[in-house]
């Protein structure tokens, strides 16, 4: 018995189908017997929504892990784990102190240089040394400028700041360790907003655009969340004949985190008018498929047209109408023609 909740069909193979229409009772959905122990069916759905169930994953906006450039002690660590840092801050501080020395002797250096190559240009234009000595010495003077900027660089890196807002993790070094460029120092990941990356079979690519939403769970939650899709793959992955997708969905509350399973619902078509019959209701033959419905007391066998055909169901494109009535079962002993005889009662229904 159907009760007035809205129907759900769900096949297996990821497809969803949800019905739009109520019912009561069985005032529209009718079971019979007739003399060949066959069961008639009538469906009456006006829309259906089909949607394609899918697991997908909840990735940060960004990620990344934080590391130095440069390898040197741990002189300061400037954030506290767990908790949110923003674009820029300053995270770690390396000693800098030989750094800074060499930063002295080579701006002493270059101010050598410079006056040097001051003094020169004025001896090339009393014509007292050669262009090719002049260019000599600016030449060195620039290298000289340029060593120095490269250890204001080097300087520059004994300070590890956050490249985005975001949260900091669990940190894994401490003060007066020795850093190096591989050593993880914590994770930094941005989850406003997070992205959902999912995978649609090959069919259905011609109904991916970035301007479709979804609708996902996750698990350990009733909650459904919507995200909107704004990326897709350019390429079908050969293994799995699917494409990769993704969509953006807000997390202002941090409730969704990066690495965890998302049940993904994604859109495929809204159709209005539609005829659902059960799948043992369909009949193949050689030219294609028949139903067998029952017309002036008789069995009338009908040719159907279907566009999608799921585990339990058949969504009929021609040959049916609504309030059709179908037969779907004890079918091997129907043929055109036979006799159909129904009695119609609430509850359980019995007749000959």
């Amino acid at each position: 018995m159907l009760s007035e909740e809205t129907i759900k069909l769900i096949p297996l193979g990821g497809l969803d189908l949800t019905s739009m229409n109520r019912y009561s009772g069985y005032e529209q959905l009718l079971q019979y017997r007739f003399a060949a122990s066959t069961t008639l069916r009538r469906i009456d759905i006006n829309q259906i929504d089909i949607t394609y169930t899918y697991n997908g994953s909840i990735d940060a906006d960004e990620q990344i892990d934080v590391r130095s450039e440069i390898p040197g002690i741990v002189r300061s660590i400037n954030f506290t784990e767990g908790s949110n840092v923003s674009k820029g801050q300053l995270l770690v501080k390396i000693d800098d102190r030989e750094l800074k020395a060499q930063l002295q002797q080579a701006l002493t250096l270059e101010n050598q240089a410079g006056e040097i190559a001051k003094r020169s240009q004025k001896l090339l234009d009393a014509e007292a040394i050669s262009k090719e000595e002049n260019e000599n010495l600016l030449a060195e003077y620039e290298s000289l400028q340029a060593q120095t900027q490269l250890i204001r660089v080097q300087i520059s890196k004994t300070e590890v700041r956050a490249p985005f807002r975001g949260k900091i993790g669990l940190r894994n070094v401490s003060v007066g360790s020795y850093l190096t460029p591989t050593a993880v120092i914590s994770r930094l990941v941005s989850i406003n907003p997070v992205k959902i990356t999912f995978s649609l079979p090959e069919k259905y690519m011609g109904q991916v655009n970035t301007s479709s939403t979804i609708e996902f769970t996750v698990a350990g939650s009733q909650t459904k969340y919507t995200a909107k899709v704004y990326a897709v793959e350019p390429s079908i992955e050969t293994n799995t004949r699917s494409l990769s997708l993704r969509a953006r969905a807000a997390n202002p509350n941090g409730k969704l985190l990066p690495g965890s399973f998302a049940k993904v619902r994604f859109p495929l078509s809204h159709i209005d008018g539609a005829i659902l019959i059960p799948t043992e209701a369909v009949v193949p033959v050689q030219k294609g498929k028949q139903v067998f419905i029952t017309k002036n007391g008789k069995a009338k066998a009908i040719d159907i047209q279907s566009d999608l055909r799921l585990d339990s169901v058949v969504l009929v494109t021609e040959g049916l109408k609504v309030g059709d009535t179908v037969l779907t079962s004890g079918l091997m002993a129907v043929k055109e023609g036979s006799p159909v005889k129904v009695n119609i009662k609430r509850g359980n229904v019995k007749g000959n």
